[in-house]
């Protein structure tokens, strides 16, 4: 593929570009899943293709193609040039880039089983078998079980001289119960909504997630919100599930943080944010107990890998340390607008058809130092909940709402009636500012979100988010709040 690569490449060289590099990306994507005792969806397919950019004059060109032809290679080269030059004459300022070393390398996910090599057979009788599980009340009236697999093999080549080659893998799984009574719907899920649990990993995820051991609660808990009371209103501590405070951490400092964002160039979209520049390093974004770490070398994280779409090494620096804004997401083109000499690699396209751009990576909170069930012990009056079921936030991320599945009101230190349709609300520095306790690394896992969705035109993006179960005090509960 490298030879396929370099004349993309010195069209670009021979053309006196600024910068030029072309990814090719061959994507197998394996979808299965049963709904009601039928096989929902049974998919595999592969793709493959190539995207060149050309930096040219201070502006940007790109274009790509499926057709893997040394003529086609030259064509889409010397279009993305033009688009360069095109560009050059409408630019408002120039773009420069961070200067990143030139690297020859490959990296793999590392994995124990190859999700491909295992039959689909063996994979839809365990989804089957789950499913089966989660329709044996007759007020469940649709019940799903599904798994995801996706490989993509990048063969990445710079005018810089980096010639780097990578091997990306996720396996995922989940299933979801949803039970109608008299007009009331509720759904349950595991081991998280919207999908399921995915990670960079092989089918051992799957084996390691126990679906079937877990179908039997998840039916009965979906059951039993039918006739679960309300959740309260009211100002109560707050006790966040990872797999809810994964999305907390995505909306409210993930996208807060993204670099393109905070200077305005997603503005006109999907909004701006609230961590401008001239905070770096002296907002209080949290409480002393709030360390965001942002991680591109996580094991097991979606956003885990040996380079970004820049070219730029895998990297490990703080979003927020004990509580400050301290860093953000950056690519190589908007790294020096913050002073810095070297970019953090936030960098990615969704394929070989979109243009990279700045991307949330692995953003985790780190663990702190007590044990979840002395925190739970540790809480008179609060509610802890868990699994997101709905999200609301403002242009820059400051006001946000939150739903989830399922909540548990804690009474003097014991975790007592379950509630329905919980849902929490608050102001992000604020409700950062709030946490006071944050369970330790025994409760520390990772959760995936798969749907990140960002850009014109739109491109998705897949990001895992660490953390133990935390708490947060006199949080706006319920819709009397």
């Amino acid at each position: 593929m490298f030879s396929f690569a370099k004349k993309a490449v010195e069209i670009a060289e021979k053309n006196k570009a600024a910068f030029g590099d072309i990814r090719i990306i061959e994507t197998r994507r394996q979808t299965l899943s049963v709904k009601n005792g039928e096989i929902g969806a049974l998919n595999d397919s592969v793709t493959l293709g190539f995207g060149v950019r050309i930096l040219f004059a201070g502006a940007w060109g790109f274009a790509s193609s499926d057709i893997m032809t040394s003529r086609e290679a030259e064509r889409v080269t010397k279009l993305a040039l033009c688009i360069a030059k095109a560009g050059s004459s409408l630019k408002e300022r120039a773009v420069r880039l961070a200067p990143e070393p030139a690297y020859q390398d490959f990296w793999q996910t590392p994995f124990i089983t190859d999700p491909f090599s295992v039959p689909q057979e063996k994979k839809l009788d365990l989804l089957f078998a789950v499913e089966k599980v989660l329709r044996k009340d007759h007020k469940v009236r649709s019940s799903v079980a599904n798994m995801t697999f996706i490989r993509e093999h990048q063969w990445h080549m710079t005018t810089e001289g980096s010639r780097i080659e990578q091997v990306l893998l996720s396996s995922g799984a989940g299933c979801l119960a949803t039970a109608v009574d008299k007009g009331s719907i509720q759904n349950r899920s595991y081991p998280s909504s919207h999908g399921g649990q995915t990670l960079s990993m092989g089918y051992e995820l799957i084996e390691n997630l126990r679906l079937l051991e877990n179908a039997e609660r998840v039916r009965e808990e979906a059951v039993a919100l039918l006739t679960a009371p309300a959740c309260p209103g009211g100002n109560k501590d707050l006790i966040i599930y990872g797999n809810q405070l994964a999305m907390q951490i995505h909306e409210s400092v993930g996208h807060a943080s993204e670099l393109d964002r905070v200077l305005g160039y997603e503005e006109s979209f999907a909004g701006s944010s609230f961590a401008t520049t001239e905070k770096l390093g002296k907002f209080r974004y949290g409480s002393p107990l709030v360390n965001l770490m942002a991680d591109a070398t996580l094991p097991g994280g979606l956003a885990t890998a040996g380079y970004d779409d820049d070219a730029v090494k895998a990297q490990r620096w703080h979003i927020v340390k004990d509580g400050i804004l301290s860093g953000y997401m950056t690519n190589r083109e908007f790294a020096g607008r913050i002073g810095r000499d070297r970019s953090w690699g936030s960098c990615r396209a969704d394929g070989y058809g979109n243009i990279p751009i700045t991307r949330i990576c692995n953003l985790s909170l780190m663990p702190g130092g007590i044990p979840y069930e002395d925190l739970i012990r540790d809480t008179k009056d609060g509610i802890i909940m868990e699994n997101n079921k709905s999200w609301s936030i403002d242009q820059k991320r400051l006001n946000f709402q939150f739903g989830c599945e399922a909540g548990w009101l804690v009474r003097n230190g014991k975790k007592t009636t379950l509630v329905k349709n919980p849902t929490y609300q608050g102001i992000t520095p604020q409700f950062w500012n709030s946490c006071d306790a944050i369970a330790d690394e025994d409760s520390w896992r990772l959760w995936s979100v798969t749907n990140c969705g960002k850009g014109q035109p739109g491109q998705t993006a897949m990001m895992s988010h660490a953390s133990s179960p935390a708490r947060f005090r006199k949080v706006k509960i319920g819709v009397k709040a």
